[in-house]
């Protein structure tokens, strides 16, 4: 067991604060997915928490472990680079194939450029 990791220093204090951070905008996200009212705004809310979510997580273990620092950063790269684009893929892809938007729905910027806006 790595002793260091369990004393009490600012460093370790700030990484357990960035992971408890982390996982309650993770748990923001869990919360979105279940509350919003169609599939378009749960992929937004799930995709910008987790994203924010993770990356805080991962901060939060580059502070307690920095000899982890270099992989933490690429995987928080990683995740930053393919979370938003994945997400505007899924989005795509389901109002291509007609998903419903919910009534509160005011505005599809995509209908309008693709010309199928009435």
């Amino acid at each position: 067991m790595d002793a260091s990791l369990y004393a009490v220093t600012p460093l370790n204090l700030l990484g357990a604060l960035l992971l408890v951070l982390g996982a309650a905008f993770l748990l923001l996200g869990g919360l979105g997915l279940v509350r919003m009212p169609d599939v378009f705004n749960r992929i937004q809310a799930g995709t910008k928490a987790t994203t924010l979510g993770t990356l805080l997580s991962l901060a939060g273990m580059g502070c307690l472990r920095p000899d982890w620092g270099l992989k933490l950063l690429l995987i928080g790269l990683f995740i930053l680079f393919t979370n938003p684009l994945s997400s505007q893929v899924l989005a795509r892809a389901a109002h291509r194939v007609g998903l419903k938007k919910s009534p509160l729905t005011q505005v599809d910027r995509l209908a309008e450029d693709t010309g199928e806006a009435p």
